[in-house]
């Protein structure tokens, strides 16, 4: 972790590269993660962008809403796999 508030952690980095890749491979908008997460699509994509430490109420929100368990997306990518899919 990284000691500058302001710099993004690894932990916000690796959930927003992850939410993002999901959210792509079920065709989902921000804006529908969102609807169904109770979220505002601001707050979707803010987070995608690692500019939110999120908390753990929302990450359960969040990944109910793409239909995954919450360590899916705190889980180091597998080796091959791209976050910029």
């Amino acid at each position: 972790m990284q000691s500058n508030q302001t710099q993004k952690c690894d932990a916000q980095i690796l959930f927003a590269a992850n939410l993002r890749r999901i959210r792509r491979s079920k065709c989902l908008t921000q804006e529908k993660v969102a609807e169904y997460a109770e979220l505002h699509p601001n707050y979707i994509s803010s987070v995608e962008r690692a500019e939110r430490n999120i908390s753990i109420c929302n990450i359960e929100r969040i990944a109910h809403a793409l239909g995954v368990t919450m360590p899916e997306l705190l889980s180091p990518l597998p080796a091959g796999d791209s976050a910029t899919e």
